[in-house]
């Protein structure tokens, strides 16, 4: 199967048979990201988060009285 990375718009080459690509055929919504690009985000987010500039946004769950 062709897929292009959505980041570098570089096309590779993956097993059909693969899980990634049963998940891309399934899911239109699912985007491809190669694996150089996938290793650079990776990199980038783990020197932002030792450098103390990154937040994860959590939901707060509301406890509501009624519903135990």
């Amino acid at each position: 199967m062709r897929v292009k990375c959505v980041m570098c718009d570089k096309i590779n080459n993956i097993n059909n048979d693969c899980a990634q690509a049963k998940k891309l055929r399934n899911r239109l919504i699912s985007t491809y990201m190669c694996s150089a690009c996938d290793e650079r985000i990776k990199e980038k987010t783990m020197q932002r988060h030792h450098s103390g500039n990154f937040n994860l946004y959590q939901k707060k769950e509301v406890q509501d009285q009624y519903i135990s």
